[in-house]
């Protein structure tokens, strides 16, 4: 691969001929990217494939109009072009008293290295290799009789922004994953897993053939499951699964919702929304963090949050646009495309560590179930009802005794939050992570 760099230059430039053809501010963001994958299914090469794109989004401000576009071409004519159409756009946009740039003192003063870039790329020899060890050790299970494949990836990103402000700056990063998914039995009685590893260096990767034993252990586990009674129960989560509610927490407390008054946390600022012993933390400047980023998306500097501690919720997660709607300021969580506006999100979000190990999490359990694998989704943001299809293993006595499907569990989240209990083995592999949780009294639906 070729080595993707940002070009801030390129970009201020871009941003000052917007301003010169009649905007009254503006910001432009461009992403390049280069991606090469490799499949191996059946003992046998699926394909190499590798793909590059660049594209670039530019935002324009006449008044309180916004206008956002974005283009593939970047030659000369195409982003003239481009530039007199958003121009055009704004001037017969809706006014949004809300809308416009960052304060200034906001924005980051300097882009801060936080590792996010791989020097070496693996080759597509290498991918094909990684793939394969994978899928071998997957097929290597007893009790493994065919397999969905194993797949590798590596890409790099160049991400750059530029703001009429006085703000420009990019950043590169890289990216690798590998991939099982197999099955286990046959006809009618077949049940499927996986496993996956995903890191900013290539060095970080578990070793495939690790990831592709415990897609086919898992598997194999899953064999003549069976159903079990409707009732409340403790409900433990899976690492796999459990970063979900951290991840819900953050559209719950995402300035626009709250703004728009649509979230049931609207006026729990302050207050205590989860057990006490529980903290949450968003960090954007964590080294080489799945979801790290210097600057967020309208070049404002983020930094390491509390967003919850010692259970009670600490603040909003916010953009400029929503900031303005609240009378508040930018707490640095704006994520955007290059052909929409910024919105507010989480990055590094996780839920700290508790004092309970995951075994006496679940030796504490008489009668529950412990989630490995979910579905579906329903979530009112309002009301906190919730419901999701679910399979995992019932626990009996503290023990995982018998494999479990088509259940649903279901509860209201403040409800849920409250009654959570995480445990001591949080580890960070998913971009929003959580320990082993455990949430007594849910409903679990089965026979």
């Amino acid at each position: 691969m070729s080595e993707q760099k940002p070009d801030p230059d390129f970009l201020s430039d871009f941003v000052s001929k917007a301003c010169g053809a009649g905007a009254d501010a503006a910001d432009a963001i461009m992403v390049s990217s280069i991606s090469s994958s490799a499949s191996w299914r059946l003992g046998r090469n699926e394909g190499v494939e590798r793909a590059e794109s660049s594209d670039l989004g530019l935002r324009i401000f006449v008044g309180q109009g916004q206008a956002i576009v974005s283009s593939t071409d970047l030659q000369t004519p195409a982003l003239s072009e481009l530039i007199e159409r958003a121009v055009t756009m704004a001037r017969n946009a809706p006014e949004d008293p809300c809308c416009g740039l960052p304060d200034k003192d906001q924005l980051a003063q300097k882009v801060v290295d936080l590792d996010l870039a791989d020097t070496d790329m693996p080759s597509s020899a290498t991918l094909l290799e990684l793939a394969a060890l994978a899928e071998d050790a997957a097929r290597s299970v007893e009790g493994i009789t065919n397999t969905e494949g194993a797949e590798s990836s590596a890409s790099e990103s160049a991400i750059t922004l530029a703001n009429s402000a006085g703000f420009a700056g990019g950043y590169r990063a890289t990216s690798f994953g590998v991939s099982a998914s197999v099955i286990a039995g046959s006809e009618t009685q077949m049940e499927r897993d996986y496993e996956y590893c995903s890191t900013r260096h290539f060095s970080d990767l578990d070793p495939a053939s690790d990831i592709g034993t415990r897609a086919g252990v898992r598997a194999v586990s899953r064999l003549n499951p069976r159903k079990a009674k409707s009732q409340q129960v403790p409900v433990v989560f899976d690492p796999r699964l459990s970063g979900g509610f951290p991840r819900l927490l953050a559209g719950l407390i995402s300035g626009a919702a709250i703004a728009r008054g649509t979230s049931i946390l609207k006026d729990k600022m302050n207050k205590q929304i989860f057990a006490a012993g529980v903290d949450i933390i968003d960090d954007p400047l964590r080294k080489r963090g799945l979801s790290s980023r210097p600057f967020d998306g309208e070049g404002v500097l983020g930094e390491s949050r509390e967003i919850v501690k010692n259970g009670v919720l600490s603040t909003w997660l916010l953009d400029t646009r929503s900031a303005r709607q609240l009378k508040l300021r930018s707490t640095g969580h704006a994520s955007r495309g290059t052909s929409t506006p910024p919105n507010p999100g989480p990055t590094n979000l996780y839920m700290s560590a508790g004092t309970t190990s995951r075994d006496d999490l679940i030796t504490n359990v008489d009668n529950g179930l412990y989630v490995t694998e979910m579905m579906g989704m329903s979530f009112n943001n309002i009301t906190g009802d919730y419901s999701r299809g679910a399979s995992g293993f019932w626990i009996d006595n503290g023990e995982l005794v018998y494999p479990v499907n088509e259940m649903t569990v279901a509860g209201n989240i403040k409800d849920m939050f409250l009654q959570l209990t995480p445990a001591d083995d949080l580890s960070f592999r998913y971009g929003v992570d959580a320990p082993t949780l455990r949430i007594d009294g849910m409903t679990v639906a089965g026979v």
